[in-house]
């Protein structure tokens, strides 16, 4: 089971691509250590007030994969700099 999230967020204490690129790094490290997510920027690379990530993790259990998505998207949340507006999840 494949399941992936794609979720674009607006940054809002981020003043340049540098400022911005600082904040995803942060983020995208703390998805891959505590969930063992893949995680990449997938659009909006010279914007530095909007991003798109992609978050994917495989499991043989539908529930699980489920759940780590959704735990993926609450761990997005706690960042007080950035706003998650649109979030898209399928399996694969």
């Amino acid at each position: 089971m494949i399941q992936y999230a794609e979720v674009e967020c607006m940054i809002y204490d981020g003043h340049s691509i540098k400022d911005k690129r600082s904040s995803i790094k942060s983020i995208k490290a703390k998805l891959r250590n505590q969930l063992n997510v893949s995680v990449a920027e997938l659009d909006y690379h010279d914007l530095w007030q909007r991003t798109k990530l992609g978050i994917v993790t495989i499991s043989n259990d539908r529930l699980h994969a489920e759940k780590v998505i959704q735990e993926a998207l609450r761990i997005i949340d706690t960042y007080p700099e950035l706003e998650r507006t649109l979030t898209d999840v399928a399996r694969l």
